[in-house]
């Protein structure tokens, strides 16, 4: 089963890995750098949208985030 705090833990650890700035990643993304601060502190998760270009931007497996594999 899914469960929202391990994608949010995998959105937490991709963008800490990322070696980009919270305000690169915002800038990218075409929101406040704050948005990104709520990412990681865990009091916001990003619309469907931009969690797709976030995925782009990290260049990261959105199967992968979303804790779904190819069994």
């Amino acid at each position: 089963m899914i469960k929202l705090d391990n994608i949010r833990e995998k959105i937490i650890e991709a963008i800490k890995q990322s070696g980009l700035t919270q305000t690169e990643i915002a800038n990218r993304l075409g929101v406040k750098q704050a948005t990104i601060g709520q990412y990681l502190s865990g009091r916001a998760m990003p619309a469907l949208d931009t969690f797709a270009n976030l995925c782009k931007i990290l260049d990261l497996d959105s199967n992968e985030i979303l804790c779904i594999s190819n069994k």
